[in-house]
C-alpha cells in the first residue's frame, strides 16, 4: 500500500513540476521528496516562488493525524 501511495505522489509531483522551468522543477522535486519523507505526509503541491529575491519551493503536504485526529495540511518553504 505504501508503494502505491509513493507512486501516486511521484506521479502527482511530476505533473505539477512539468509546468515549471526545468532547473527549478528538479530542485523542487528533490525538496518535495525530502518534505514528504520527513513528514510522512502525502504531497498536495510543490510550486517555485520568489521570496526576497531568492527562489524557494513551497511544498504542501497532508499529514495523517494522531489517533482520531483529522489529517493536517502543512506548508513548508524550502530553498530551491
Amino acid at each position: 500500500m505504501r508503494l502505491n501511495l509513493l507512486t501516486k505522489t511521484t506521479l502527482a509531483l511530476a505533473a505539477l513540476l512539468s509546468l515549471t522551468a526545468p532547473g527549478t522543477a528538479a530542485d523542487c522535486s528533490s525538496a518535495a521528496s525530502r518534505v514528504v519523507s520527513q513528514t510522512g505526509g502525502q504531497l498536495l503541491s510543490a510550486t517555485p516562488q520568489n521570496q526576497g529575491g531568492q527562489t524557494v519551493c513551497v511544498i504542501t503536504v497532508l499529514v495523517p493525524g494522531n489517533g482520531n485526529e483529522r489529517p493536517k495540511k502543512v506548508t513548508v518553504s524550502v530553498p530551491a
